[in-house]
């Protein structure tokens, strides 16, 4: 352990930063002054967690420690603190001015931490992942997780359909996806000669077939638990218009369980990265599109902005009205994210969610 402090000094108030890996996590201890008291490494474990918040305590009372990679590395020792009643600052990014003067190592990083929790810097607060809603995105990961393996192994389906063999590719060409899943699955080619180029082919495309269906089946199974769970948290988005499972699910997944950490609906406008940013100098009086956020729940509010215009009328209109003023149709679809982050923001955080039964 590292430390530049009196064993008879007063304990007063302290505040921590943690760097984080997956073994080890380093942590730093300063004054309200800046002073660096302490650093010290411990386990990514249970016991690690505990002992590192007991070395913190030892110095005075612990205020603030910011974490790196709250919902990462760093979930185990988050849920920790947040149990002991301490308030967790998340890291968004390193200072990468200082980095390049000071280097990089981890009680650098954990000092730095410990400094911009101090100096009340990019004050984020961590999601709560004990709930839900965590349940929820853990389905998500699998869901999203099969249906990108699924699109995978149509593209590479049809790639071999096209170098087949003519006898194999004439008989697959032309069917819709649906029947060139079926058909191929039920290919039976001779094993033995796999070494005829028609026949490997054969096995390939009946391989690659019946993974596309088990991967269907894995959707459609979680797409129901999905869909109770998503209903369960927060029926009034679920049944909002143009919002579905998928969409409400992020929405829910990128909020987080305690929704209360984001102060207002500009707040979430800006975590969806749907909050125009302000590019003006001068006389010149513009906003430029919002590159950051989360861009999943960006796209997330554009589906549903492709929804209603299709299907609402009201949206229908506004899109009519705002391109007379001389908008284009992409300006028009960002005004519309936000007035739409807007709407769902109140349904999202009006609703008290319940502890399970």
């Amino acid at each position: 352990m590292t430390s530049i402090t009196s064993e008879n000094a007063p304990l007063g108030e302290v505040v921590g930063g943690v760097d984080t890996h997956q073994d080890t996590h380093t942590a730093a201890v300063i004054d309200p002054v800046g002073r660096v008291l302490g650093t010290e490494q411990f386990p990514a474990t249970p016991a690690g967690y505990a002992a590192l918040l007991t070395w913190m305590r030892a110095y005075g009372q612990l205020r603030r420690v910011r974490v790196e990679g709250t919902g990462v590395y760093g979930a185990g020792l988050t849920r920790l603190l947040q149990a002991e009643h301490i308030d967790v600052v998340e890291i968004d990014r390193p200072d990468r001015k200082r980095r390049r003067f000071q280097g990089k190592s981890d009680p650098i990083d954990a000092i730095a931490a410990a400094k911009a929790a101090l100096a009340g810097d990019r004050t984020g607060t961590p999601k709560q992942r004990e709930a839900r809603i965590e349940a929820l995105r853990n389905l998500r990961v699998a869901r999203r997780s099969a249906v990108d393996q699924r699109a995978d192994t149509q593209r590479q389906l049809k790639a071999l359909i096209v170098t087949a063999p003519d006898d194999v590719r004439e008989h697959l060409r032309g069917l819709s996806i649906t029947k060139l899943i079926a058909t191929c699955a039920a290919l039976n080619p001779d094993r033995d000669n796999a070494a005829s180029p028609a026949t490997a082919a054969q096995i390939a495309l009946r391989s690659l077939a019946r993974r596309h269906q088990q991967l269907s089946t894995e959707i459609t199974d979680l797409d129901e638990l999905l869909s109770t769970l998503v209903t369960a948290i927060n029926p009034r988005l679920a049944a909002t218009h143009g919002v579905g499972t998928d969409t409400a699910g992020q929405l829910l997944v990128t909020v987080g369980e305690n929704h209360d950490r984001l102060h207002s609906e500009a707040a979430f406008a800006m975590l969806c990265g749907v909050a125009p940013i302000p590019a003006s100098s001068g006389k010149t009086t513009r906003h430029r599109l919002n590159r950051g956020g989360d861009r999943q729940a960006n796209a997330a509010l554009y589906r549903v902005v492709l929804c209603r215009l299709r299907w609402d009328p009201r949206t229908r209109a506004y899109m009519e009205r705002r391109t007379r003023d001389g908008l284009s149709k992409k300006e028009i679809i960002r005004c519309l994210k936000r007035y739409i982050a807007r709407d769902l923001y109140r349904i999202i955080t009006s609703n008290d969610q319940e502890s399970p039964s």
